[in-house]
């Protein structure tokens, strides 16, 4: 059976437990379009990303 050599300090436990206060991702709505994207991402409906035009948009279908 796996033992610790040393008691874990308080900082490393807290290090470790860091990941559990994890916030939701965040959303903002599209100005131009009305959908909602995540900030400083490419709008993959249009393909535009701070007024420039970087991927082609996608059809309609």
């Amino acid at each position: 059976m796996a033992v610790p050599k040393s008691k874990s300090t308080r900082m490393k436990r807290g290090h470790r437990r860091s990941s559990n206060a994890l916030k939701d991702p965040v959303y903002i709505e599209d100005k131009n379009s009305g959908e909602f994207r995540r900030p400083h991402h490419i709008d993959m409906k249009t393909g535009i990303y701070r007024g420039n035009q970087i991927l082609k948009p996608k059809e309609s279908i």
